[in-house]
């Protein structure tokens, strides 16, 4: 005869069990672009003016902690990631429209945030109050973290930024920034930047990974010009480096907020841009204004105001579409 206490120690296991069984058909049921588990993560960083950044000087840096979300995608074992690392605005709408694309795919993805920890939520009016290569420590730093996470191919991890974070994704590549500042081990196994600015020459930038660099641009862009792409796309090309860029007419800056039905183009009110500006490297990791061959500033009359953003469906869908084709293929998905 059953005792009181093993009557209720009974009824709990029916209610685990039963549940368990409902968690899992729930979670057999769930849509393909729905993560089956979210993790935020803490990623020490630190924050660096351009100088500091190029000369290797961490020393001089601020400690500081952004932020990461992990979405993992459906399935089992160590599966493909794609990082996205935002623009001037910070983590926006669009994103959200990649993660999902990403996720229905099977692969997860880890979104930073590289604003919020450092009290910034636009820097586009005033993008001194960032350096143009900051991100790039937060995006090291991130890979350090998912390279040694259970879940995921340290092998299989790309790299995807937009506008400001397509500069620091496509710089990311150079084999310099890796020996400078990634500790973690591990390669990405590509870069995709969407609508880079690509105005500044650095010291070896030829000399990136030997993994594949995939750029999206628009023809009318007048934020980051896709002319200055084309320059070092060549230069690169000439380098043997394995790089392709795609080009999309009709496709203001910010073209894939068309995959949220975003279809028109306005003014960034005051948002600075540097399109007509001709940034190098100089000695010491000063970056110096080619035309005046002085220490760039954001002051510099070459920087104007009141570029034009905006979303296109059409060219946000078919650049989804090579997005998706792309990682089809190197990731090696059914």
């Amino acid at each position: 005869m059953l005792t009181a206490s093993r009557v209720v120690v009974a009824l709990i296991a029916l209610v685990v069990s039963t549940l368990l069984i409902g968690i899992e058909t729930q979670a057999q049921s769930l849509p393909k672009e729905v993560a089956t588990r979210t993790e935020i993560y803490a990623i020490p960083s630190l924050t660096l003016t351009d100088q500091q950044f190029l000369s290797g000087d961490a020393a001089a840096g601020k400690p500081v902690t952004v932020a990461g979300e992990f979405r993992v995608a459906q399935g089992t074992g160590k599966m493909p990631v794609v990082v996205l690392m935002h623009g001037s605005s910070g983590v926006g709408a669009t994103t959200e429209a990649w993660v999902h694309a990403f996720n229905a795919m099977g692969i997860s993805t880890f979104v930073i945030d590289g604003f919020t920890g450092r009290g910034l939520t636009v820097v586009g009016p005033n993008q001194a109050l960032l350096g143009r290569l900051n991100l790039i420590v937060d995006i090291y730093r991130s890979l350090e973290i998912l390279a040694k996470h259970p879940r995921v191919d340290p092998d299989r991890i790309v790299l995807m930024g937009f506008s400001r974070g397509g500069q620091a994704t496509l710089y990311a590549s150079l084999d310099r920034f890796h020996k400078l500042w990634n500790k973690s081990g591990a390669q990405f196994a590509a870069y995709i930047p969407f609508y880079p600015d690509c105005s500044t020459t650095y010291a070896t930038d030829t000399e990136v990974a030997a993994r594949p660099i995939r750029i999206f641009h628009g023809t009318p862009d007048d934020y980051n010009p896709v002319k200055s792409c084309k320059a070092f796309v060549e230069r690169l090309k000439e380098a043997k480096r394995d790089v392709v860029l795609t080009e999309y007419p009709d496709s203001a800056h910010g073209f894939d907020a068309g995959l949220l039905g975003a279809n028109m183009v306005a003014v960034s009110a005051n948002a600075q841009t540097v399109r007509s500006c001709r940034i190098r490297e100089g000695e010491g990791g000063v970056l110096m204004n080619g035309e005046t061959n002085a220490p760039f500033t954001y002051k510099d009359a070459c920087v104007e105001l009141n570029p034009h953003v905006g979303g296109n469906p059409t060219t946000a869908n078919e650049a989804r579409k090579a997005v998706v084709e792309f990682l089809q293929a190197l990731f090696k998905l059914g």
